[in-house]
């Protein structure tokens, strides 16, 4: 009992330490405001890249982070507007996107839009507090009229997960990609949550389609982009992907893969989150 009294206290010391610790990160993170075209920003902080709409009908957002930065974000918000969100716009469920739904919606009134995978997939976790759920959902899409523009919101199905959205703003020419582009950088693709390597290239490429060279085109993480910019990055997991998969067909392991390694030229596409391991982790499975 004694022993395990002591491994109690050690876990939940590093608990502390670790909730600390992000806190402390959370506290050191600033907002910044990049505006666009027409009533379009964007605010970037931890977590994926805020679409922002600001103008004479309010503000709209895509996508708000994490939860401990809801303050950081109202106070960023404030600067463009009166008064907090109306409307939220969700890409997809993961945290570091959907973070600030409750707050926004329980403190802000906002009306919070999804796929309802989004939902679905949010609802399942115990750990989610109810005002964070979508309160309108889709299936292939919804179009919104706001501050001028037409906004299209459009379904992209087995992708980065099941539940993906990307925002296009008709006048400005902007597009929102969620998590469909890490721009620069190996995209974490969500097997485990309906996404896939082979839906996520169909769906970049159908992107690619809809995009031309005027198109600002907001990344889920990375900086802004353009038509080229996104064709190189669709390029990067096409190769790597077609490499692994010949390796993979050669009846190489995946060890032996990732022993191997990719070509040099992608060694700066690999970040904290998603290596080079990971990211053929990915591809092989």
């Amino acid at each position: 009992m004694q022993k395990f009294k002591v491994i109690s206290a050690l876990g939940l010391g590093l608990l502390f330490a670790c909730a600390t610790q992000a806190q402390m990160q959370f506290d050191d993170v600033d907002i910044t405001d990049t505006p666009l075209r027409g009533s379009v920003h964007m605010l970037q902080g931890m977590g994926g890249n805020i679409g922002v709409s600001a103008g004479k009908d309010g503000i709209l957002i895509i996508d708000d982070q994490f939860e401990p930065l809801a303050e950081k974000i109202s106070a960023a918000l404030d600067e463009l507007g009166s008064g907090g969100p109306r409307y939220i716009i969700n890409t997809h469920y993961h945290g570091d996107h959907t973070g600030g739904n409750a707050h926004f919606h329980t403190h802000k009134g906002s009306t919070i839009f999804a796929h309802e995978n989004v939902r679905i997939r949010l609802a399942s976790d115990d750990s989610v507090d109810e005002a964070a759920l979508p309160v309108v959902t889709y299936e292939d899409g919804i179009k919104l009229h706001f501050n001028g523009e037409t906004l299209h919101v459009m379904h992209l199905p087995s992708a980065h997960t099941d539940g993906d959205s990307v925002v296009w703003f008709e006048q400005s020419n902007i597009l929102h990609t969620g998590d469909l582009l890490f721009n620069g950088l190996f995209p974490f693709i969500d097997l485990s949550a309906g996404g896939s390597v082979s839906g996520y290239i169909e769906s970049v490429k159908s992107l690619l389609e809809k995009v031309d060279e005027n198109t600002m085109i907001i990344s889920g993480h990375g900086p802004i982009a353009n038509k080229k910019q996104y064709e190189s990055n669709l390029a990067m997991i096409e190769e790597t992907y077609a490499y692994v998969q010949a390796q993979k067909a050669a009846g190489k392991s995946l060890d032996a893969v990732i022993q191997e390694g990719l070509d040099e030229k992608w060694k700066d596409w690999s970040w904290s989150f998603i290596s080079e391991e990971k990211w053929i982790s990915t591809l092989y499975q």
